[in-house]
């Protein structure tokens, strides 16, 4: 199957009938039709549908190398420079149709498996691992437009040192055994965000020294035993008047418990070996391709955040005031210094031990370090230029029932009522809804702690030949 619709996207997700839980609930019947699952299901039902816009087609899709049918374009490996526009202009097309809302949107974990795949030569002779199946899987996860969620981190138990456990009190899923069909996997790992309603779950260990910890692998999401425990919803309401962003774009964060599954041997892309556990993510282009994807994104949703700001200055005609343009300014600067950051990164891209191209890793880690900090100013940039209006926010029932009061007393500068409160009420949904509040926290930790993000670039930053021109200088 090439490129896949958005029906056929529901539709496979639905016949899974994956174990899902949710405020102590398993979920039957259509994964679909759940409160908490419908709006977002719906909203990447349309990123798919993208592949089939006649507009779009070429941009969105590519033609495979094996079956000579268009896939998806964020499968694409990049063995030249115009691979990365591609795969550029294919990530902005998807992050503008859900504003940069989805940070889980199919593309990333699309591009986390093409940069394994493209660095599967690691693994060759290496022991218990299997770099034909990784491979193997990549080829039919692009063939099958596969969606996927994943799981890199254990559960918060002690973070002051690594989590040793005895074998009757498991709590990080680990290697319990090894039988002639696979792997036995048992415990539980985090977060798996949209789990549930994707085709499969990938699981990489990225550090650790326990060797029954030290695994990668692939499987369904309907594998037996698997189970994924859900947070509570933080979809509001249906009514995209009430709740214009959380209704869409609500992506539901998971414990993924293994309970027992038995992991296939040709979906076993390594286990036991600490050394390719720790060091495999980092030998690949997981961070150099994933932050390419992750800032086309960031940059559509600052795009969006400078247009909730600059419609609510326009709304209540505050933008003659210099603190309210130096507000509306910090966010220009941070759009203007991301996009020259993400061309800089293509610019600078240089070929890496496997034969193929990666963006250049230090200008994007610099990408990285920018917005975990300022988005959540932009967060406080809307509350403080909003102050009020986003208290004075009726609802859509309180509209369809009003007899002209609301429409008269909560007009504004250029609105009636109800269009000022529908731009007050996405500010809110923004900024001050659990959805809202939800996302600062995600962008803070979405590429891990922003201390060990900044320590790893001190580590790495090649500062060498500015040190040299001091001391040529202190010389001369």
């Amino acid at each position: 199957m090439p490129a896949i619709t958005g029906q056929q996207y529901i539709k496979r997700i639905d016949e899974l009938q994956t174990y899902i839980s949710i405020d102590g609930e398993v979920v039957k019947g259509n994964v679909s039709e759940h409160p908490a699952f419908k709006g977002v299901m719906q909203s990447q039902a349309k990123l798919f549908d993208l592949q089939h816009d006649e507009n779009l087609h070429d941009s969105m899709t590519y033609m495979s190398p094996t079956t000579n049918q268009r896939v998806g374009m964020s499968y694409l490996q990049v063995t030249k420079a115009e691979d990365l526009v591609k795969r550029r202009q294919a990530a902005r097309e998807w992050a503008l149709c859900n504003h940069g809302f989805m940070g889980r949107s199919p593309d990333y974990m699309n591009t986390t498996l093409m940069a394994l795949a493209s660095a599967a030569e690691y693994l060759k002779d290496k022991p218990n691992c299997f770099p034909d199946h990784l491979l193997k899987f990549y080829e039919y996860a692009r063939e099958n437009d596969l969606t996927m969620t994943h799981t890199f981190i254990e559960p918060q138990v002690n973070r002051h040192s690594y989590q040793y456990e005895d074998d009757e009190v498991i709590i990080a899923a680990k290697i319990v055994g090894k039988t002639n069909e696979g792997l036995v996997i048992k415990g539980a790992r985090l977060l798996a965000t949209q789990g549930g309603i994707t085709d499969e779950l990938l699981v990489l260990s990225t550090n650790g020294i326990d060797e029954e910890k030290g695994f990668g692998f692939s499987i369904p999401s309907d594998t037996k035993g698997l189970k994924f425990l859900c947070r509570q919803s933080f979809v509001g309401g249906e009514s995209t008047f009430d709740y214009p962003l959380s209704a869409r774009f609500e992506e539901m964060d998971a414990i993924v418990v293994f309970d027992d599954v038995v992991v296939p041997w040709d979906r076993v892309f390594y286990y036991e070996n600490t050394e390719v556990a720790n060091r495999f993510m980092n030998v690949s282009g997981f961070q150099a391709y994933s932050l390419h994807q992750v800032l086309s994104r960031q940059i559509a949703k600052t795009e969006f955040i400078l247009g909730v700001v600059q419609s609510i200055v326009d709304t209540i005609n505050i933008g003659g005031y210099q603190h309210v343009q130096q507000k509306v300014v910090d966010i220009i600067v941070t759009l203007e210094t991301m996009k020259a950051l993400l061309l800089k990164s293509e610019i600078e891209a240089k070929m890496d031990d496997f034969g193929f191209i990666r963006p250049d890793l230090p200008t994007l880690q610099v990408a990285i370090q920018i917005f975990p900090k300022v988005y959540p100013t932009f967060t406080e940039i809307i509350q403080l230029l909003g102050a009020s209006g986003l208290m004075s926010i009726p609802s859509e029932k309180a509209f369809a029932a009003d007899d002209g009061d609301l429409e008269h007393y909560l007009q504004s500068f250029r609105d009636g009522g109800e269009d000022r409160v529908k731009k007050f009420r996405l500010a809110w949904d923004l900024t001050m809804s659990t959805f809202g509040t939800r996302q600062t926290l995600y962008e803070r930790y979405f590429f891990g702690d922003p201390v060990r993000l900044s320590g790893l670039l001190y580590q790495t930053y090649n500062r060498e030949s500015f040190m040299k021109r001091v001391e040529n200088f202190l010389k001369s």
